[in-house]
């Protein structure tokens, strides 16, 4: 589903420890980090979306973690040029995401990146929670930094922000 400015509806999905650290997870059979996402489907709601994503990615459930929060408004970026396929119709020129920020809440070994038939990871690792902003490629950086800035709260005190 492309929307009438050729973005696709997204979800952004953060995953915190009881250290603050997210889950970083490395693209299959590639050297791309990122945080797990998807698309919203016809008919499905960001919260529908998120739920199936996370269980589709990491194997979690809505059990398993809790929603701390998320971002108010959607954040877009746009793809580089050699990324867009001009072939395809509508054109899809990038996301428009809202981020969502979880607690895990059961043992880490929970997770489980080859719960569906066509994972999309091979490898995760906790990071520090800015970490992500400068291990992303280089075109969501400024996504990330938004919604990082705007779920730390969440986590952390004004110092504590402002010291990181």
């Amino acid at each position: 589903m492309i929307d009438a400015d050729g973005f696709r509806p997204n979800i952004g999905i953060m995953i915190c420890n009881e250290d603050c650290q997210l889950l970083w997870a490395r693209r299959i059979q590639q050297d791309a980090w990122q945080f797990p996402q998807g698309g919203i489907k016809r008919h499905e709601s960001p919260e529908q979306a998120l739920f199936r994503e996370l269980h589709e990615e990491v194997g979690l459930d809505d059990t398993q973690v809790k929603i701390l929060g998320r971002t108010q408004n959607w954040l877009n970026y746009r793809l580089p040029k050699r990324y867009i396929r001009a072939d395809q119709h509508p054109t899809c020129i990038g996301q428009r995401q809202l981020w969502y920020l979880l607690r895990l809440n059961c043992e880490e070994s929970a997770v489980k990146l080859d719960h569906s038939p066509h994972p999309e990871f091979d490898y995760w690792r906790w990071v520090n929670y800015w970490y992500p902003i400068h291990g992303v490629v280089e075109f969501k950086q400024a996504v990330y930094r938004r919604a990082l800035a705007e779920l730390a709260p969440l986590l952390f005190s004004p110092q504590k922000i402002q010291s990181c």
